[in-house]
């Protein structure tokens, strides 16, 4: 399609000329052009109105911008409540930043092992007091004195000392050499009290009899004896209970033995290799049986007098 020469394109309108119909080729000064061709002209000049519209003096007015209205926001209904629930169940800890709190104070510094478990307090008598050796006192050297304390001054005495020292010296008891004993051959000497030699023990008022505790103890199992045989005189004496006699014990103890006897000929006739499960459920059920009589048998044989219930 081709458009008519002589006009311009805004002003006159555009009149396709159906071209595709004629035969013969057009002729031009510069040659000669084919059908095709002239097709082509004419799709680019349509494309032009399409992209680029037809200018007009209408487009030069200046127009009011139309601004998109937008939705309203959506507000929920329970806004005010929420805001009133937040306020009142807010709690120190939520908040930002460290909780405002007192300082501690540098004399309260951390002591070693003050967060540790602690043991309760004794109520025992003998804990009351802190435990001492009985020559502590006596080994122990004074406090040293305080840098505030002061000491006598001006203190003057009429004793002499001379004297009183002629005196005590003339009156005191010659002190006992302590017996030791030479345990080299170049005579060196230890106390003879602390070597093990001096008969201390055997000589105490104490020694050779029996501890308290040790009394106290057979005391109690005798007190639980009589108790029992207390109570196994009146089943007795109700008819609930009545003693095995020798004749019998000797008797069950008998057949309990025989029995395991025959379980433990059965065992020995067993397959070596318990590959099935009859073989494995036999040898398990025997094991069983024969760990029961064993237990009866030991507590028959293990107590000679034996009760047995009526009922």
């Amino acid at each position: 399609m081709l458009l008519g020469s002589g006009c311009h394109r805004d002003s006159c309108s555009t009149t396709p000329i159906p071209l595709r119909e004629q035969k013969t080729p057009l002729s031009t000064n510069s040659g000669t052009f084919s059908l095709d061709f002239l097709s082509l002209l004419s799709l680019s000049a349509i494309m032009s109105d399409t992209i680029y519209p037809p200018e007009s003096i209408y487009n030069l007015i200046p127009r009011e911008e139309e601004k998109a209205m937008k939705a309203p926001r959506y507000m929920s209904k329970f806004r005010e409540q929420v805001k009133l629930e937040k306020e009142v169940n807010k709690a120190p800890s939520k908040t930002m930043g460290p909780a405002k709190v007192d300082v501690p104070s540098p004399q309260k510094y951390l002591l070693k092992h003050s967060k540790g478990p602690k043991l309760p307090e004794s109520t025992c008598p003998a804990f009351e007091k802190p435990f001492k050796y009985e020559d502590d006192e006596l080994h122990s050297k004074p406090p040293v004195p305080a840098r505030t304390d002061k000491p006598l001054m001006g203190l003057h005495s009429n004793k002499n000392f001379i004297k009183t020292n002629a005196v005590e010296n003339i009156m005191t008891v010659p002190r006992k050499p302590q017996p030791v004993y030479a345990y080299t051959k170049k005579g060196d000497k230890q106390l003879l009290e602390n070597s093990g030699l001096v008969p201390k023990y055997i000589k105490k008022k104490d020694y050779g009899q029996t501890p308290e505790y040790l009394l106290q103890r057979r005391e109690e199992v005798k007190r639980a004896q009589g108790e029992y045989d207390n109570y196994v005189k009146e089943r007795m004496r109700e008819g609930a209970m009545k003693q095995l006699s020798g004749e019998e014990r000797h008797n069950i103890l008998q057949a309990l033995k025989k029995n395991w006897d025959e379980l433990h000929h059965q065992y020995q006739g067993l397959s070596v290799v318990t590959d099935t499960a009859p073989k494995k459920y036999r040898k398990e059920r025997l094991e069983l049986e024969m760990k029961q009589l064993e237990k009866d048998i030991e507590l028959i044989e293990r107590h000679k007098t034996i009760y047995i219930a009526n009922n």
